[in-house]
This record gives C-alpha cells, structure tokens and sequence, in this order.
C-alpha cells in the first residue's frame, strides 16, 4: 500500500520473509498465504525456501492454474507435502487482471478462465486418486494422470470468486470458500448462495475471510494508524486505482470498490471495518481498525455468520502480526475462540502481501 515518498519499503528477501515466518508460528499463526503474479516472488519456490526455518507453520500457496499442467501441480504438490511433513494448502487464483494475464499470454476471457480451473481441478484430483485418471475436456485431455504417490494428507483446495462462474467452481471443488473483507448484511448472501450451491454438488464447504487489520490497545492508537496510512496516499494513485477497477473483470474487486467509491470521507464502512487500504491497492481491500476487544468482537461476529478462518495481513506486516498476535488473539482464546494449545479454531493466517 503506498503511503507517500518517504514510506518504508522492506524488500522480501529470505531474511526478512523467515522473520515474518518465524513470528507468525510463535504468536500462533497457523498458516501463511503467498500471492501470485509478477509483481511478487515465486509462490512455490519462496514457501519451499522457508520449510526449514520453521516446524508447523502451514504455506497457502496461491497459483494460477491457466499457467501449468494440472498434472504437474499435482505432481508438485504431491512432492511439497512429503517434504514439508504435511504443512501444503493451495490457493486457486484464476485471475482478473487482464493485463496481468497478458504477461502470462493467457488470453482466455472470465467465464472461459472458469471453465478451464473447473477441468484443471477435475484433473488435480483425479491425479491423486492413486489410479490412473482419464480426462478431456475442452481446454485438458490426459491419459493415466497420476503422481508417486498420493499426497497424505490432500492438500486442502482454497478458492475465491464473487461471479457466478466462481461460485459454480467452488461449490464443485473448494475445501475452503474465501470472501474479501465484506460488511456482513454484504458477505452473508453470498455465504448463503455458496452453502446451497455446494449442497446440490452433494458436498459442504468451510469458509474464509481476507482483511488487513490494524489493532491496538487504545481505539484512537489504531485509527490514527490508519489516518497516518491515508495521509499518505497521493490523490494522483486513488484515481489511477479506480480507473483500474472500472476497467476490472472481477466481480469481487467491483464489490471491493463500491465500498469506497474513491471517496475519503467515508471509509468507515461497518464498525472497525475501513476501506482505506482499497482505495489504491487491488484484491482485498478493507482492514479491521480498533482495540484489541474491538477487533476481536468483529472477527466473532463474522465467525458466527460462518467463517471459520481469517486470512490477515497489515502494514507493516511483522509489526501488525505481533500487534494481532499478541493482543487480539489472547482476547479471542479468552472467549474459547482459539485453542489454548495454538491450534486456532478459527485458524489465523498471515499473508506476506
């Protein structure tokens, strides 16, 4: 998110990713989650490179499938978990960003991106079936798809998407429905949509959340954390922004930005819910911002609508994960919503993006 020329950047080298690795499976972070795309390291290769720096911590790999075999992701997937002891999630990200995709030469437009991860997850798991799987669709045909062995355990399928499209594949497919940081009168219709959706398909689906956050002691401490990142931005890159999301195929990120509009005066958009962060950064958009007890009373109501894990994130990121850590997720062990183990039921995520 950028906050003015004098804005701290910390480069994501293997030093300073293993610090944020390290804290987050101290404070009880369960899992970290890793983007795609070219502004961004390697997924695959940057969470590998972290295995030995920590013991249970748990890599969300996002990864486009349009982009490689089915086979070989799960070829690659099936070898990561045996390696890792385990410790393998993946996050299917289809993509929206036209320019992006063009980098990537993937030409193919929303709802054909769909149809095609709908076929690629078919193949990935038909591949570790632990029998030779047949497929042809029209955008994959295999013959005796398989891996070396079956990966133990199935890395769980992570799967976001506001479209209809989206929702068809998740409810055929995700282990894990994941929403962008909605209000939640906004969020609960399509938790509802997914939840019968996912019933006709014969299968149940959990459901995750993607915030930034901002927590602190004292209320006023985190908006004026928040004031500060807004005082940052230049006016010059909003308006780049909205440009960018009028011109988006992606239902989730024009839901992202109705929220805000570019307006600044207004980004309050539920109580500790602030839509600052959208109004120049893509994807999620909307922070949790308040005390500790305020924080913890959001993330507990959007547990009772059906969220069972929060995917978090801040600026800068290893001083927010310690915030959160060491001040929100002693409140919410405190209410039973947590472990006392560091087994978090709902689990937290941290994300390095």
């Amino acid at each position: 998110m950028p906050t003015g020329e004098a804005a701290h950047r910390r480069q994501p080298d293997h030093d300073y990713l293993a610090q944020i690795a390290r804290a987050a499976e101290r404070l009880g972070f369960t899992g970290v989650l890793t983007p795609a795309g070219t502004m961004c390291e390697d997924a695959w290769v940057t969470t590998a490179s972290l295995l030995a720096d920590t013991e249970t911590l748990r890599f969300l790999v996002a990864f486009r499938p349009g982009l490689l075999s089915p086979t070989l992701a799960a070829q690659m997937a099936s070898t990561y978990q045996r390696m890792s002891g385990g410790r393998l999630l993946l996050n299917i990200v289809t993509g929206a960003d036209t320019s992006e995709l063009g980098r990537f030469g993937d030409w193919l437009d929303h709802d054909q991106r769909y149809e095609r991860t709908d076929e690629f997850l078919t193949v990935l798991r038909g591949a570790w079936s632990g029998e030779p799987f047949d497929f042809e669709g029209r955008y994959y045909r295999v013959r005796g798809a398989t891996t070396r062995a079956v990966p133990d355990p199935l890395p769980a399928i992570y799967f976001g998407g506001a479209s209809p499209a989206a929702e068809a594949v998740a409810a055929r497919h995700a282990d894990v429905y994941l929403a962008w940081g909605e209000p939640p009168t906004m969020v609960a219709e399509r938790l509802d949509r997914v939840r019968a959706s996912t019933a006709a398909e014969g299968r149940s689906v959990r459901f995750g959340i993607r915030f930034h956050v901002i927590a602190r002691e004292c209320a006023g401490d985190a908006w004026a954390e928040a004031e500060r990142l807004l005082a940052g931005i230049d006016p010059a890159a909003v308006a780049a922004a909205q440009a960018d999301y009028a011109a988006t195929q992606s239902v989730g990120q024009q839901r992202m930005a109705s929220l805000h509009g570019g307006r600044t005066d207004q980004l309050e958009v539920y109580p500790n819910v602030w839509a600052g962060v959208g109004l120049v950064r893509g994807g999620a958009g909307t922070a949790l911002v308040g005390s500790h007890t305020e924080v913890a009373d959001r993330i507990e109501e959007y547990h009772r609508l059906g969220f069972d894990e929060f995917i978090l994130s801040g600026y800068p990121h290893l001083e927010e994960a310690y915030w959160f850590g060491e001040g929100v997720i002693p409140e919410l062990r405190r209410r039973g919503l947590v472990a006392p183990d560091h087994h978090p039921a709902p689990p937290a995520f941290a994300s390095f993006r």
